[in-house]
């Protein structure tokens, strides 16, 4: 049994104390080839080392230290180093040098959002300090630490902090799917709180192994990959995202190689798996292993769940390792997961009904339209969950669509210095004046005491009185034809002059349209275009207003791979999608004649 720690800093102790020769964390190069590791005692001995040095450049505890590190190991020591120096870590993404423009904004709010004190990093990254400083002010007076390069010996000189679990541990931004992104103040308490709650739902124990390729700037990549196994002491393998994203395969390889039991993703993370891993691949693969097959931080599709255990049950993948959770920045990680030893709940609303905030079970009626959902599980470990009309704040009746509003000792402290956001997203209260409660932003139901998430609040589509979810409309776009990528689509509202109107953009692989000359392939896309007009109409009884076709990487994701549905429709809006076809009912909507300057993070996942 796990012992109950006050800090982070116990609980790396302990483990060097108790297991100081074993393996922690393993680094796989290409996925394959082990890399840089640390045993538990090197661990703490490299982060007491880099603590010393913090307090040495004068970093005091409450300071907050920017960690920007490429995949690898050493990001895990500085983290820890951070922790033991009382320091609060605020891991980023290091500045493409190719991508500046595209890269930068964002580093650079963040880092004077967080009003940071030092960089951390490794020594090649180091490097770039000079050439940042002339690109960005904010980095001029920032000292630097090569964290690779301090000696370990520095430990020696190690003194406690004065740090407690209520002391922050972490600022973690917000992807920004919705806004921009805003620093979360989670707490040692908080993140404690939830890896107790995560290590219970899957029972965890010496057998258990972590393999992950998750970036470990996000909360299920440092926390499900680098933090639990520490907090449960099991051995954690570790690859960069773009070997998974190349390459796929290199994923389950990996939980074969290693006989991994945790591992995860979000939902195009299985469904890249069933598209790009071949029959004679999945020969050679042994997936028995894995119990804790975690999916969660996009919309989790039932369809997805069942093509990729068709595809890998024959190398012993299970049914019952799927592992659907729900969770969010701003409550740790885990909100809702069932256990380990219960199977994915999936089931059938009826669609209309939807639309109208009802959630009812169909019925075996073809005449009607459905919606597949997959549950989240109930809640556990003192968490609560309400589900509340986001404009009255009243409970809302069993089976009526609202607001999810959380409770739990895992909700972090608020937005760092943004008091009035704090206020309105971590203060809310019923119409009743119970709470206070975390607001999610996201819509969803309790049914049979499960959590059903439907949809994102920002994101619904009104169209006449009738609420729609973008992800169905997505997902029906994705169904109409081999060239429209999966996970890269997007559905927004926009203004018409007949009111609300509903726009989809698609991303195109044009490899999949195999036409000789450039009029047929623009036959094609109109063809392509046409498709998705029917197949909205004909499933969702919605006339889409626009379909505009785009290169591959054109729609607007955040750093973690999320959909920015509002950032797409500015583009579209202002003609700055990187079109190959756009079809647009009359009267057309004009571009604007200026283009704004709003923050996008932009990824391509393939």
């Amino acid at each position: 049994m796990t012992p109950t720690f006050d800090t982070l800093i116990a609980l790396l102790e302990h483990r060097a104390a108790e297991q100081g020769s074993e393996r922690a964390y393993t680094f796989l190069l290409d996925g394959d080839l082990e890399g840089g590791s640390f045993e538990y005692g090197g661990l703490t001995t490299k982060a007491k080392a880099i603590a010393t040095m913090l307090a040495e450049r004068g970093v005091m505890p409450g300071d907050r230290a920017l960690l920007l590190y490429s995949p690898g190991v050493e990001f895990i020591a500085a983290f820890f180093g951070c922790l033991c120096a009382g320091v609060i870590a605020v891991p980023a993404y290091p500045p493409h040098t190719v991508q500046l423009a595209r890269t930068l904004p964002r580093l650079v709010a963040v880092t004077t959002d967080a009003q940071v004190s030092i960089v951390l990093t490794t020594d090649t990254i180091a490097q770039m300090a000079a050439e940042l400083a002339m690109v960005a002010p904010s980095f001029r007076d920032l000292p630097w630490l090569a964290t690779d390069r301090v000696a370990s010996d520095a430990a020696d000189a190690w003194r406690r902090p004065s740090v407690s679990a209520d002391s922050l541990a972490l600022l973690q931004y917000t992807s920004g799917s919705t806004s921009a992104p805003k620093g979360v103040m989670v707490s040692h308490g908080n993140l404690l709180h939830n890896l107790a709650y995560l290590d219970h739902l899957e029972e965890n124990d010496a057998t258990s192994v972590a393999v992950s390729w998750l970036p470990v700037i996000h909360d299920m990549g440092l926390i499900e990959a680098v933090l639990l196994p520490a907090y449960a002491g099991y051995p954690a393998y570790l690859m960069a995202p773009e070997t998974f994203l190349q390459r796929p395969l290199r994923w389950l390889q990996a939980i074969t190689r290693y006989r991994g039991t945790n591992s995860g993703g979000p939902n195009f993370a299985f469904d890249l798996c069933t598209r790009k891993v071949t029959s004679q691949q999945v020969q050679t693969l042994d997936l028995s292993s894995w119990r804790c097959a975690y999916n969660g931080a996009e919309p989790i599709r039932r369809d997805t769940l069942v093509r990729f255990h068709e595809t890998f049950r024959g190398a012993g993948f299970r049914w019952k390792s799927f592992f659907p959770v729900y969770g969010l920045a701003e409550s740790t990680l885990l909100v809702s997961s069932s256990r380990r030893i219960d199977e994915p709940v999936s089931c059938d609303a009826d669609a209309d009904a939807l639309t109208q905030g009802r959630f009812i079970t169909a019925i075996a009626d073809a005449s009607r339209r459905t919606t597949s959902l997959v549950a989240c599980g109930p809640v556990w470990f003192g968490t609560e969950i309400r589900i509340i009309d986001p404009e009255t704040h009243e409970q809302c009746a069993p089976n009526r669509v609202g607001e999810i509003w959380i409770s739990s000792l895992s909700v972090a402290r608020g937005y760092w210095r943004r008091p009035e956001q704090t206020a309105l997203a971590f203060g809310a209260r019923l119409s009743t004046g119970e709470g206070t409660f975390l607001r999610t932003g996201d819509l969803g139901v309790m049914h049979e005491g499960q959590l059903v998430v439907t949809g994102r609040l920002k994101d619904l589509l009104i169209v006449r009185g009738a609420k729609h979810y973008p992800q169905d409309f997505e997902l029906t776009a994705e169904r109409q034809h081999a060239a429209v990528r999966a996970g890269c689509c997007a559905a927004f509202v926009v203004g018409g002059s007949d009111g609300e109107s509903v726009v989809l953009a698609a991303e195109i692989d044009i490899r999949q349209l195999a036409v000789p000359s450039d009029a047929e392939r623009k036959t094609q896309l109109a063809d392509i275009a046409a498709a998705i007009r029917r197949g909205i109409v004909e499933l969702h009884g919605v006339q889409l207003q626009a379909v505009t076709l785009i290169n591959p990487g054109s729609i607007p994701k955040t750093t973690s791979g999320k959909l920015q549905r509002q950032a797409c429709r500015a583009a579209f809006e202002f003609n700055k999608l990187d079109e190959l076809h756009r079809w647009t009912r009359t009267p057309a909507i004009a571009p604007s004649r200026e283009r704004p300057e709003p923050h996008l993070a932009i990824t391509s996942v393939p």
